[in-house]
C-alpha cells in the first residue's frame, strides 16, 4: 500500500486507476493525514446464477417486512 498526496493523486489519477485495476491499494493523504483509500472493487459479474438465487432465498428466510406486504408498502409510498 502506497501513500500519495492529494495533489499528486489529482495530477496522476488515470495512472493511479490503472495501478488499482491491477490490484494495488493506494492511500491518499492530505497534509500527511490519510483521508481516502483507492482499492479495486470485487468483480462479481461472473457469479453462478444458481448460487445467487440460493443466497437470496436464504436471506429471505431471516429477513421479513414485519407482516406488511410489498403491495401495501408500494401503496403507502404513493400517498
Amino acid at each position: 500500500m502506497e501513500l500519495i498526496g492529494a495533489y499528486e493523486a489529482k495530477t496522476h489519477l488515470p495512472a493511479l486507476l490503472e495501478r488499482v485495476a491491477k490490484g494495488e491499494e493506494i492511500v491518499i493523504t492530505k497534509h500527511g493525514t490519510p483521508i481516502a483509500r483507492l482499492v479495486p472493487i470485487e468483480n462479481n459479474q461472473h457469479r453462478d446464477v444458481r448460487s445467487v438465487i440460493k443466497e437470496l432465498k436464504s436471506f429471505r428466510k431471516d429477513h421479513t417486512l414485519g407482516g406488511i406486504s410489498v403491495r401495501d408498502l408500494i401503496n403507502e409510498g404513493r400517498h
